[in-house]
């Protein structure tokens, strides 16, 4: 008896996707060429998706195995059989953040300061509309770089250029967030506007709101807490800090969630069984008894934490291993790659993978961005309490609990009206431009963040004037939490042109932002723009009432002061008092 089934005029295809030994593949994206439409297998390595005809083809691909076409038929449930890639390689190769045009560059891969690593940027550069007009982004919801930028301009300190992502400095802040229609995942809008540091250009913010979730009504919690309890753990804004940003996270706990607690330090343990949420003073208690000592066997640790997340794991919740670590990792393997391929492995379950950095001197930057890019997640930098707060409690939903994957942005510029483009920030690591295999990935977003890219745009001869002229056509890409289907939302930027100082003030701090930013990785594009120009611009436009606001325009004047190379001198003459 035949098993195809005819929905709405179309068959209905089913099957599963597994590997040479039999093994099923949760996570695989199947492409459907007729629909030009992505599907993803289940947890259990399952799909389910009607098609127009009874055959059709498909594409499956998954980190660490072959890319596989091949032709289907509806009549009866198929098993769809992947091979391993010939090379590990694969599975690590290095993903860009934006796909813009870039002169050749040294493969240089890593920034040092002091013992902190930073990978190496590839600042984006000019592109001209009529050879490239499409270009495209990834979105996530990184914040870390602002909070770790702080740290260092609090300790009076110039700041690594490559610690400076400019995106992740403008999100932290959560600007212009509108919630999008009923029924809608995402809103998106644009608005043209004046460009402070270069008057022949203009800037064209194009702005990406999520859905906010009900906490209330959103599905069980599997939280694995992944502590570094490591002898470099020993100092008072690494283990208390973290030990105080967990407790701060486990009073907003639901009885529905659960938390387990793996800890590495000279070994690999279970420090605490899955727990209920409802047992908040156990769960506090287990995290208080915590102490650092001994080496840093990261990679066991990550093993024993995804091992724990996948025999608790929640069908349709939230399943998230929490990584809080200075990134020294010095037993097993340690290098950026080995620990993206194993990743890349792990986050194949389902499971999606939060980093929260901290301490100084040794802090492992570059280690902890990889690792929540191939994990799905979103990475933060605690410098302080209020930072913990703003992360675990304030946007707790934000950090947490995701509502889309693979969520990345098309633009196509319109040449008639846009002569030349410059995404700002967003930039690529110099390993993924000079690997010939890298390709965009998209990122994870969480419930209610704001997302806002900024382009640097110069005007077609005959100028923006005509606010019907379209600047540029939209795609937004992206897959729902636990869902299958890959979703296009298309928007049109049309030309709504108004001065910097008359769009909406979150807006022109946001320019005030990206120009201090700019600034701290010495960008040759900001054409000399002076530390004042900054501080007036982020001064007029910052809200009054808003703390982290207030406190950016202080950390301006903090950043005028140390490059103007002030404070060094201050500092030698009164040590020369006191000798």
């Amino acid at each position: 008896m035949l098993s195809a089934q005819l929905v709405f005029g179309q068959y209905y295809l089913r099957g599963d996707v597994k590997d040479g030994n039999g093994n099923l593949l949760p996570n695989t994206k199947i492409f459907l060429h007729s629909a030009r439409t992505f599907y993803i297998t289940d947890a259990s390595g399952s799909f389910g998706f009607p098609i127009s005809n009874i055959t059709d083809t498909v594409t499956l691909s998954r980190d660490g195995f072959n890319t596989e076409k091949m032709v289907v038929n509806a009549i009866r449930p198929v098993t769809l059989q992947m091979k391993p890639s010939a090379t590990e390689n694969n599975k690590s190769a290095p993903k860009l953040s934006s796909l813009t045009e870039n002169k050749k560059r040294d493969a240089r891969l890593f920034a040092h300061f002091d013992n902190e690593t930073y990978f190496q940027l590839a600042e984006n550069e000019n592109v001209m509309v009529k050879d490239y007009p499409n270009t495209s982004f990834s979105l996530n919801v990184n914040k870390a770089s602002y909070s770790n930028v702080r740290r260092f301009l609090n300790m009076k300190s110039k700041v690594p250029a490559d610690a400076v992502r400019i995106e992740e400095m403008i999100n932290y802040f959560n600007l212009q967030y509108h919630e999008p229609s009923p029924g809608n995942v995402f809103r998106i809008e644009s608005q043209l506007s004046s460009c402070p540091w270069n008057p022949v250009k203009k800037l064209l913010f194009i702005n990406v709101s999520a859905k906010k979730l009900d906490l209330s009504k959103t599905a069980p919690g599997n939280f694995v807490f992944l502590i570094d309890v490591s002898g470099s753990m020993d100092m008072p804004n690494r283990l208390p800090l973290i030990k105080a940003a967990f407790q701060l996270f486990v009073k907003n706990l639901r009885p529905i969630d659960k938390v387990s607690i793996v800890i590495y330090g000279g070994s690999v343990g279970i420090w605490l069984d899955p727990t209920s949420g409802a047992d908040k003073e156990k769960i506090i208690q287990s995290i208080e008894e915590l102490e650092a000592s001994g080496d840093t066997p990261g990679e066991s640790a990550i093993r024993a934490a995804y091992t724990v997340a996948e025999k608790t794991f929640i069908q349709g919740g939230t399943n998230r291993v929490i990584l809080a670590t200075d990134g020294d990792f010095n037993v097993g393997e340690t290098s950026e790659k080995d620990l993206e391929e194993l990743i890349a492995l792990k986050k194949q379950s389902g499971v999606y993978l939060t980093c929260l950095g901290v301490g100084m001197g040794n802090f492992k930057d570059s280690k902890l961005q990889a690792l929540a890019k191939k994990g799905n997640g979103n990475y933060a930098y605690l410098d302080d309490i209020n930072e913990a707060q703003k992360v675990l409690v304030k946007e707790l939903t934000q950090t947490m609990y995701g509502i889309a994957d693979d969520v990345s942005m098309q633009l196509e510029f319109n040449p008639a009206v846009v002569k030349e483009y410059r995404l700002i920030g967003f930039d690529n690591r110099r390993d993924a431009i000079v690997d010939a295999k890298s390709e965009l990935e998209g990122g994870d977003i969480g419930s209610g963040n704001s997302t806002l890219a900024v382009f640097e745009i110069l005007p077609a001869e005959n100028q923006l004037s005509n606010s019907r002229d379209i600047v540029a056509n939209i795609k937004l890409k992206y897959i729902c939490e636990n869902d299958s289907l890959s979703h296009i939302l298309r928007y049109t930027a049309l030309d709504n042109y108004k001065p910097i100082d008359s769009v909406h003030p979150e807006l022109k701090f946001a320019t005030a932002v990206a120009m201090f930013g700019l600034k701290l990785r010495n960008s040759t594009s900001l054409n000399n723009t002076d530390w004042p120009i900054i501080k007036s611009l982020a001064q007029s436009a910052a809200d009054t009432h808003d703390y982290l606001q207030q406190e950016f325009v202080k950390q301006v004047s903090n950043a005028e002061i140390i490059y103007s190379d002030k404070l060094p001198a201050k500092k030698k003459a009164k040590k020369k008092r006191n000798f």
